[in-house]
């Protein structure tokens, strides 16, 4: 920039109200550049349009605190406009209308003489306190640099005025040049005051405080312009133009905005941070920068507007949303991995879009006006992108979940009893993982929450068959850890299905399948341990000892295990063990390694008597639901002792009619006890055959229920059989 020294530039504009500068007179070939020779005719020590750009350099430099820039769009839009001008002004002929010109005459000497209303009141008295009085003399370029808007703007719109009429009345029609400079200067001061109001905005919220004062002179400033210049000239004149002071203080607003939310998280790296913990602590930074800075403009920048009626609230908020929702596209396009992409999402759609964002209920934002914080389209992408890493990071946690199993499994740990239940964390583990991640996704939006869901539910259905095999193969399988494992299937089954209705449906099946494959696990060790107390049944020994209560022990042991597990599915698993020693019995007393005669049968028949009555009143005394088991043994022993052989049609009545399943085959091998004779066993075997017939008939070959006994239990064909069909 050049010096004042060497700068010989048009004159400086003034108050028109001093007596010697009643209006600009046209200065010719006077008005130089600034890279011009110094001229010979100068006007004493008045700054010229050097000084001018040089004083609003200072200002703007002033305010902003960086180098001074001149503005080329402002220069540019100024010199374009009045190139237009002076293209135009000839084509009005070289002869002026002389009515018309003693009308623009008048006009031109009113306007000088009276300043427009719109610049009556308030241009009266400086909104920092001065009086008129004390800012006459002072240049327009002072009362820019002293941010004495109004004061500045009513000045030159009086020289504008002036210029116009001047320039109708063909005053200039010899000196087109000179108006030109004249013209020039003023588009430059109207420049400079835009540039002032440019500053002052981005004053506003830095850190020397709010000037209520500046800024109600800026918005009376701008209102007073507004009414100035309603709307464009009809003959196209640049000077009455409309300068869009308002549009231009929307867009410092915006760049004020814009500067200081690009603050938050300066130095940051995104990428370097471990996890998320970057991204969180620039997003926290960005939140609390934004919260202080619009309770700023509420309670100190808004009254300050509002009082000159200027609808400041509301251009802040857009212009701090716009800039935000900047801020945020530019972090969506770093930010990678699980964590950083649900951090992003959260804080769009649970912090900023918070009530309680802003820290009092009259500052929140609204959602309506307000367009979305992030565009559809980013949107669906870190969506897509977040669900993808959540397959991932849900099948790696349920991968750790079976690793933590295995290792309590080789280190023996025995599980423990919680609420009177044999305790796995398993189903803790899984309802804690599938809660976290699906409320998760519902504070961020019901969709990405259904998908959620989705993906846990197909998870958790692949981890089921690999735990079940995993624990299976281990050296871990005992009754204890089989019970915690059928209460971890039945918690997940009642849980999820209560919790997220609608969603785990499908999994039922695997997980009742799962209940099912421990329960017979279970069942599998036991029948183990008691199939061979059973070979000792129906024996010569057997008369003779009491071969019950090992077996029935066996069973109390594992009944007590039962007592840790699920009710309903102790339950199941209790009827099935007494349905297993009744069935085994019977099996064991239709094919005897000895037939009993005469009092040994009779002894045998009440020996069977007492011990189906004794098994009776254990599992009756255990718990067991199974009431139908109960008349098998005792009909059979029945058969077996029945003094009046007439009666053994009344006992397979009630046998059959008790248990459809039975066979044909059944019907023989109990025949087959008794030495009955040939025509004795043949009508018992058709009568037997006729009521299985209609039994199959009416309904099936089972018992009401389902229920099955006589189907699972298997008779050779021996000798005795055939020679009772005989």
């Amino acid at each position: 920039m050049p010096s004042p020294q060497s700068v010989t530039s048009g004159p400086e504009l003034h108050s028109p109200k001093e007596p010697t500068e009643p209006q600009i007179p046209a200065r010719g070939a006077q008005w130089a550049s600034s890279g011009d020779a110094p001229s010979t005719h100068r006007e004493g020590s008045r700054p010229g349009l050097g000084t001018l750009r040089r004083a609003f350099s200072r200002a703007s430099q002033r305010a902003s605190g960086r180098a001074p820039e001149e503005d080329p769009g402002l220069l540019r839009r100024s010199s374009r406009f009045l190139l237009r001008t002076l293209r135009r002004a000839p084509g009005h002929g070289p002869v002026a209308d002389q009515s018309r010109a003693t009308m623009v005459a008048s006009g031109a000497t009113h306007s000088q003489e009276v300043p427009s209303r719109a610049m009556d009141g308030a241009s009266q008295q400086s909104s920092t306190g001065v009086g008129p009085e004390e800012l006459e003399g002072k240049s327009v370029a002072d009362l820019i640099t002293e941010r004495h808007l109004l004061v500045a703007f009513e000045q030159l719109r009086h020289l504008e005025m002036g210029l116009v009429a001047e320039k109708a009345s063909r005053t200039f029609q010899g000196d087109p040049t000179g108006f030109a400079r004249r013209a020039m200067d003023v588009c430059l001061h109207y420049d400079g005051l835009a540039a002032e109001i440019g500053a002052i905005v981005r004053e506003t919220l830095g850190p020397d405080g709010v000037d209520a004062a500046a800024l109600a002179e800026l918005a009376r400033a701008v209102r007073a312009e507004e009414e100035a210049h309603p709307e464009p000239p009809t003959d196209g004149d640049f000077l009455s133009t409309p300068r869009h002071w308002r549009q231009h203080w929307e867009d410092a607003v915006r760049e004020s905005a814009r500067e200081r939310v690009q603050q938050a998280g300066v130095g940051e790296a995104l990428g370097a941070a471990e996890g998320a913990s970057g991204l969180a602590q620039i997003l926290a930074q960005l939140g609390s920068l934004v919260r202080r800075d619009l309770q700023k403009v509420r309670l100190e920048v808004h009254p300050a507007y509002a009082a000159a009626g200027f609808p400041a609230w509301e251009a802040y908020l857009r212009a701090f949303h716009g800039a935000v929702a900047q801020r945020l596209q530019e972090l969506a396009h770093d930010a990678h991995g699980f964590e950083q992409l649900y951090v992003l999402l959260d804080w769009a759609a649970n912090i900023y879009s918070s009530p309680d964002f802003l820290g009092a209920p009259d500052l929140a934002l609204p959602s309506e006006p307000l367009p979305p914080l992030l565009a559809p389209d980013v949107w669906a992408r870190l969506e897509s992108d977040y669900t993808s890493f959540l397959e991932t990071k849900i099948a790696s946690c349920f991968d750790g979940i079976l690793q933590l199993e295995q290792s309590r499994w080789a280190a023996a740990e025995v599980p423990d009893v919680l609420q009177g239940r044999y305790h796995s964390p398993l189903s803790m583990d899984i309802l804690m993982l599938v809660a976290e991640h699906v409320k998760a996704a519902g504070a961020i939006s019901a969709e990405l929450e259904a998908t959620t869901l989705r993906i846990c539910a197909r998870a958790l259905g692949l981890f089921l068959p690999r735990f079940e095999k995993a624990f299976l193969e281990s050296e871990a399988v005992s009754e204890p850890h089989l019970g915690a494992n059928i209460n971890a299937c039945e918690e997940l089954r009642t849980n999820l299905l209560a919790k997220f209705p609608g969603s785990f449906e499908e999994l039922e099946k695997p997980l009742v399948a799962a209940i099912c494959v421990f329960q017979k696990r279970l069942l599998q060790d036991l029948q183990r341990d008691l199939q061979p107390l059973f070979r000792v049944l129906c024996t010569k020994d057997w008369l003779t000892q009491d071969v019950l209560p090992p077996l029935m022990d066996k069973v109390l042991t594992f009944a007590r295990h039962l007592e840790h597990v699920a009710p309903s599915q102790a339950q199941e698993t209790l009827q099935e063990v007494h349905r297993f020693v009744v069935r085994e019995y019977l099996a064991q007393a239709l094919k005897p390694q000895e037939r009993f005669r005469g009092l040994d049968r009779v002894a045998g028949s009440q020996k069977m008597g007492l011990e189906a009555q004794a098994i009776g009143n254990t599992f009756q005394g255990l718990g067991s639901e199974a009431t139908w088991l109960g008349q098998a043994i005792p009909c059979v022993a029945d058969i077996l002792g029945e003094t009046y052989k007439d009666d053994i049609q009344r006992h397979l009545e009630t046998l059959i009619a008790s248990y459809p399943d039975i066979r044909r085959d059944h019907v023989l091998a109990i025949l087959a006890l008794r030495r009955l004779g040939r025509r004795r066993n043949q009508r018992l075997l058709q009568h037997a055959q006729a009521l299985l017939r209609a039994v199959a008939k009416a309904g099936g070959s089972r018992a009401a229920g389902g229920h099955v006994l006589f189907e699972e239990i298997e008779v050779p064909t021996s000798i005795d059989v055939l020679i009772t069909c005989l």
